[in-house]
């Protein structure tokens, strides 16, 4: 505008002065064109400050959403945390910490790491000292002592675990955790393994002292029945009675082979079986308890069929051990297969470093959550498997257990009502020095 009034002036006076009128006309023609240029540049200019104005209030807008995310994540973390800068000035904080320090929330927006110090050491929360002298180490190590973890009991008792880290930009960043239930459960869990552990050890004593007190009574009755079964002094006249001591035997027998289950089974349990390991042949090993089972295979009319290789299979192992594994294997098969069956045992020696033996009967079989039940203590394949078969359950567990103090393998395969295969896989090499204490 200033320049159109100019140029109408200069064209007026030029005008005027020399009475023409094409200067006049040019300098309208001018101021017009200039006018119609700075309204176009006013106007282009009012709509970037506008179109700027509008991208400052959406990053402001996003900023703020930005912020109310990050206090609200701050806020619902469930920890305690405070970020300090540099020079001591908290930047960011949520009400958790305020809690756990047991800080007034509208005091802490102003508050300086100092004057937080300050505070917690006036009213005791770090024992008795000089305040300022207390602060001035603390305000040392908070920024020295990074990345850090301790703990600290707060005046109301509960036990606060503090987490610091260092940030590149020279601030600490702190997370606050109200460990207290943590540490009581943990404590009760140690008590509870102590109890366990003391509970185990006296069992253990009390199987060890009853094994004496069991077996010496038990030995006693077995050999005094066994005499009188077998009349060495005389007929006995009423051979009911006779009956009787016979069963007294068997009965005796019995339980000490239940005594001797528990007690090698609290042995496996203890990690405390003792092998004494030499050559043992395999073949002349799985023949002997073969030969003890026979009897027994035949009064229920089982055919017990053997397929050695005919290289012979020599291992490292514990004789009695490797005998009660395959007697308590074969015993099984003849128990629990049906009458005029029959129970194979294989030795199999593919790879020269192992030894491999099955034993499969065609009986009752066992689905898979039988299988896990039967390597258990005391499990039985089924409830009415003790009712009908007898045992005690500690069978397979035992001969697990001697297997893998071999350092073998022994799996299960088996099907309801098709049988079951039991396989051993042990090495033909001592795997620890022959006396050895598991």
């Amino acid at each position: 505008m200033l320049c159109t009034v100019l140029l109408i002036g200069c064209g007026a006076s030029t005008f005027i002065w020399y009475g023409q009128v094409t200067p006049l006309v040019v300098a309208y023609a001018i101021s017009g064109s200039t006018a119609v240029i700075l309204a176009w540049l006013a106007i282009r200019s009012l709509g970037r400050q506008r179109l700027a104005a509008a991208r400052l209030l959406r990053n402001q807008l996003r900023l703020k959403r930005r912020n109310l995310l990050l206090q609200s994540t701050l806020e619902n973390i469930g920890e305690g945390l405070s970020v300090f800068d540099s020079r001591g000035r908290l930047i960011a904080w949520n009400s958790r910490f305020c809690e756990l320090l047991d800080l007034p929330p509208d005091w802490v927006a102003n508050a300086t790491l100092r004057d937080i110090l300050m505070m917690q050491t006036v009213r005791g929360d770090f024992g008795e000292g000089q305040p300022e002298v207390e602060v001035t180490n603390r305000l040392d190590l908070f920024y020295c002592d990074v990345p850090t973890t301790k703990e600290r009991i707060t005046p109301a008792g509960r036990l606060l675990q503090i987490r610091r880290r260092a940030m590149p930009n020279g601030g600490v960043v702190s997370v606050y955790s109200d460990v207290t239930d943590i540490k009581a459960s943990e404590r009760k869990l140690i008590e509870a393994h102590s109890q366990a552990e003391l509970a185990n050890r006296a069992k253990g004593d009390f199987l060890a002292n009853m094994s004496h007190e069991l077996r010496t009574p038990l030995n006693a009755i077995i050999g005094f029945s066994e005499v009188i079964s077998n009349e060495l002094f005389g007929p006995i006249a009423n051979e009911k009675y006779l009956e009787y001591i016979r069963d007294i035997h068997a009965s005796s027998l019995h339980l000490l082979s239940i005594i001797n289950d528990v007690l090698d089974m609290s042995k496996i349990e203890a990690g405390k079986v003792e092998l004494a390991q030499e050559v043992v042949p395999m073949q002349s090993l799985i023949g002997e308890v073969m030969r003890m089972v026979h009897e027994r295979a035949q009064s229920r009319n089982i055919e017990l069929i053997a397929q050695m290789s005919k290289e012979e299979v020599d291992i490292w192992a514990d004789e009695r051990s490797m005998k009660q594994i395959f007697l308590n294997l074969l015993d099984n098969g003849i128990k629990f297969s049906r009458e005029g069956g029959t129970v194979e045992v294989r030795v199999m020696t593919d790879r020269p470093d192992l030894a491999v033996f099955e034993i499969e009967d065609h009986g009752i079989g066992m689905n898979e959550q039988e299988q896990q039940r039967a390597l258990q203590p005391f499990g039985q394949a089924q409830p009415a498997t003790t009712r009908t078969y007898g045992g005690t359950g500690l069978g397979l567990p035992i001969t697990k257990g001697l297997v893998e103090a071999h350092g073998g393998t022994l799996t299960i395969s088996s099907r309801a009502g098709h049988g079951t295969t039991v396989r051993v896989v042990l090495p033909r090499e001592p795997k620890r020095p022959a006396s050895t204490l598991l």
